[in-house]
């Protein structure tokens, strides 16, 4: 049984006790912290956890701290922890900086403890659903749209939103990236609040991403193209297509959808497929994961080096886009 502490009690991390809070078999909650007393108090009543006095306090009685706080306290808080070999959970994005981000690994390694990233779109079933058919796509299109909401506007939308397409296009492609290029305007904020970036890897591969906080809907959705198969996820509505081409083998099915490709090559018939869609919660199963990494002593599912590689393309593109708009 591992005790648990939250660092940060809003939207999110009150989402994260309530998880925790059910995953009883692996964990115990012993409290949360927030500046906020208000807070502190609602959500204590509300979850029956107890607030703790400091942030300090609750580091120390905990195996495990899952930070859930805004970015720029990411790198402090954790640094507490891990110096006192707590095991951490970090909301993305991992840190404010790169350096930060670089700095933290450096800790982890020295302390031997487990750090996970909260990229939690790793999680999704539709994504989950789709790994199996991912084998090397050589071209990704993605879609994050949402409405617009005041609470996120202090940062980029590259940080915002664009960052969980990263972290998928990073965690399937596994390869360096070669070449970033990028649009964007900012609309309503002093940042981006729509932004494309175009990244091409060292094996060919080109991923088109682009995000908006000002949409009229809501979408996130992602495709990708391979060597006979195209896999489409909606990450939202947690659905995943698969359409994919098989040499045909005797005769053919009269009602089967065919490509005679000519010049002498094999008739190549069209699958459609829509894989089994697990009813899960991918917040919980992030932690549930970590959970199980450290009694096991395996490598997180997401792990810091991976947070890091996210904020490192995150932040390249931010910079392409500040350029951007010093040139307009």
């Amino acid at each position: 049984m591992l005790s648990v502490g939250v660092l940060g009690a809003g939207h999110l991390g009150k989402i994260h006790l309530q998880q925790l809070l059910s995953l009883n078999e692996v964990y115990r909650v012993v409290g949360f912290y927030d500046s906020d007393p208000e807070r502190c108090r609602l959500v204590s009543d509300e979850t029956g956890v107890r607030a703790i006095h400091s942030a300090e306090e609750l580091i120390g009685l905990s195996d495990v701290v899952d930070i859930v706080t805004p970015t720029l306290s990411h790198f402090e808080l954790a640094q507490k922890a891990i110096r006192l070999s707590k095991h951490v959970f970090i909301e993305k994005p991992l840190t404010h900086s790169v350096q930060e981000a670089k700095d933290l690994i450096r800790l982890v390694q020295e302390a031997d403890v487990k750090a996970q990233v909260g990229h939690v779109e790793r999680f999704n079933p539709a994504f989950k659903s789709a790994l199996p058919y991912l084998h090397q796509p050589m071209f990704i299109e993605t879609h994050r749209l949402a409405q617009f909401n005041p609470r996120g506007t202090d940062v980029s939308v590259v940080l915002d939103l664009m960052i969980h397409d990263i972290d998928i296009v990073l965690s399937v492609v596994r390869s360096s990236v070669k070449k970033i290029s990028t649009s964007g305007v900012a609309v309503v904020s002093d940042t981006p609040d729509i932004a494309n970036a175009r990244i091409e890897f060292d094996n060919g591969c080109v991923a088109n991403l682009t995000a908006s906080r000002i949409s009229l809907k809501n979408m996130r959705k992602s495709r990708f193209f391979q060597k006979d198969a195209y896999i489409s996820v909606d990450f939202l509505k947690k659905k995943t297509e698969v359409v994919r081409l098989k040499e045909v083998e005797g005769i053919p099915d009269p009602l089967a959808v065919l490509i005679e490709p000519g010049e002498g090559k094999p008739v190549k018939q069209i699958y459609f497929e829509n894989p089994a869609i697990d009813e899960t919660n991918a917040i919980r199963e992030e932690l549930a994961a970590f959970a199980a990494c450290i009694l096991g002593d395996e490598e997180p599912a997401v792990p810091i080096t991976d947070g890091y590689e996210a904020l490192q393309v995150a932040h390249q593109i931010a910079e392409k886009l500040k350029h951007l708009k010093a040139l307009a």
